[in-house]
């Protein structure tokens, strides 16, 4: 269905764009540009509408806006390999999304495929040991120089585990987090500072996290040496100190000096420092964040990258910390046994056979590589970046990218992510507009942003390019852009 289907939505929408103060010209280009992408994608738009009232979904690359509502619905893909995606209606797309940065080496590596493939031919037991696991935790240890694994499958299960590690060890509750990192949806991190009765106070990100949850937060500002004093004084009360290394909402923020002057403190107040290298991890260097930084923590937890597009995540770290999840190490033979406090953890399919041989997979190749993947990766990704920024500048379009290894997005300045948006702008209105028409040239971006993979080739990099500026020309002719 477009949004010409009846002259009373034609109306309706024309109505809408008068009120937000869309010119004729802007009204009639975004009429017909929204028919055109109707038609290309109405199979994933029939799709979106029929599944409306049974699924609830928040996932999207991009917020609602009324003005957009037509175009306002996610491609349903039936097939990937490499650096493509194909949706239900036979259009391919160049992926920047990769699995949310899971798919660093592409979709459905035949290696990878393979691995799955044979343990899927021996079956999927849970409940038992896989014989792979092992292998698996010994590799993770050899590339991290972590002392001890435990396996989860979700990013906010295992920042779950990681603060309840900590605070088992520690017997004290507060943690520190800092603003606009992002740690999964588990309630005891979904919290936000707020200034009330001139006290910052700790207040929840969203409704439905109780407060008792978040009272033991501690929300600083990430890379401010005013927040390494605030550590300082309440060291005594601290649990832990979790903090993301890069942030996926900010990588132009790579505070090295403060990491490390960070890691000094916690170290000597004996606070335990996780990092949360879901993203980080296995991206920017073999090591993750903790070799690029030269920073090592108590507490780390991976994921994403690991389990080569099936679900998995990581605790490792420090065996002081580790063991209180079994209690130790001990030995057959002899009279010793489990001798550390331990807590909860569980979960039925923590280390779920297809999931860990596919770990194994990724992390023997990465092993085989050695640096250098990450280090030509990271490269491109820096290039590709600075080729989009270059013609930006000339065109004197307000975007500015910055990278971090394969992760790249918009230079961000400093501002609360956690505060509710502000009224949609007719800027913003055009940021969006470059995402839609971007789809319709076939490059998928996860929002203003993306990850490159091993998979990308140089051939997909100029398309990526040229689909920006034919997209940013077209926008020009419609009048969302002045022309030059």
């Amino acid at each position: 269905m477009t949004i010409t289907t009846t002259p009373e939505k034609f109306i309706n929408i024309n109505t809408i764009l008068t009120e937000i103060g869309l010119t004729s010209r802007q009204r009639e280009y975004l009429v017909n540009f929204t028919n055109r992408y109707n038609k290309k994608t109405q199979k994933s738009k029939k799709q979106a509408q029929l599944n409306r009232q049974h699924i609830a979904d928040n996932k999207k690359m991009v917020e609602f806006q009324l003005p957009l509502k037509e175009l306002y619905y996610p491609i349903v893909t039936q097939q990937s390999s490499g650096s493509k995606i194909q949706d239900l209606d036979g259009n391919e797309y160049i992926d920047l999304v990769m699995g949310y940065g899971s798919n660093l080496l592409g979709h459905n590596p035949p290696f990878i495929k393979a691995a799955i493939i044979e343990q899927l031919e021996r079956g999927i037991q849970l409940g038992s040991q896989p014989q792979l696991i092992g292998e698996v935790a010994t590799l993770i240890k050899e590339l991290t120089g972590v002392e001890r694994v435990a396996f989860s499958n979700t990013g906010t299960e295992a920042v779950m585990t990681a603060i309840r590690l900590a605070r088992t060890i520690t017997e004290k509750n507060k943690i520190v987090i800092f603003a606009n990192s992002y740690h999964g949806h588990f309630d005891g991190t979904l919290g936000k500072a707020k200034i009330v009765d001139n006290l910052v106070q700790t207040k929840a990100i969203a409704s439905g996290i109780p407060t008792n949850y978040i009272k033991d937060i501690l929300v600083l500002k990430y890379g401010d040496e005013r927040a390494l004093n605030i550590i300082k004084q309440e060291a005594k009360n601290l649990a832990a100190v979790l903090v993301e290394p890069v942030q996926s909402r900010r990588p132009n923020l790579q505070p090295k000096a403060f990491l490390q002057e960070l890691r000094q403190i916690t170290q000597e107040a004996q606070i335990p420092l996780i990092f949360d290298e879901m993203v980080t991890g296995f991206r920017i260097h073999p090591g993750g964040a903790q070799a690029w930084f030269e920073v090592a923590a108590d507490i780390v937890i991976y994921g994403k990258i690991v389990g080569g597009g099936l679900p998995i995540s990581i605790i490792a770290g420090k065996a002081k910390y580790l063991d209180a999840i079994d209690g130790g190490m001990w030995h057959y033979g002899d009279l010793s046994s489990p001798q550390t406090k331990t807590t909860v953890f569980a979960g039925t399919y923590c280390k779920h056979p297809l999931a860990i041989a596919s770990a194994k997979a990724v992390l023997e190749h990465l092993k085989a590589q050695g640096a250098t993947l990450q280090q030509e990766l990271n490269q491109r990704t820096s290039q590709f970046v600075d080729t989009l920024n270059s013609y930006f500048t000339a065109e004197e379009l307000p975007i500015n990218l910055t990278s971090f290894g394969s992760l790249f997005g918009p230079y961000a300045e400093e501002k609360d992510f956690n505060e509710p948006s502000e009224k949609k702008s007719q800027l913003s209105l055009v940021f969006d507009l470059l995402y839609y028409h971007l789809l319709a040239k076939g490059v998928m971006l996860r929002g203003n942003g993306g990850f490159l993979s091993t998979a990308h080739t140089e051939a997909d990099l100029d398309r990526i390019v040229q689909a920006v500026k034919d997209s940013i020309s077209e926008l020009r002719q419609g009048g969302f852009l002045p022309f030059r």
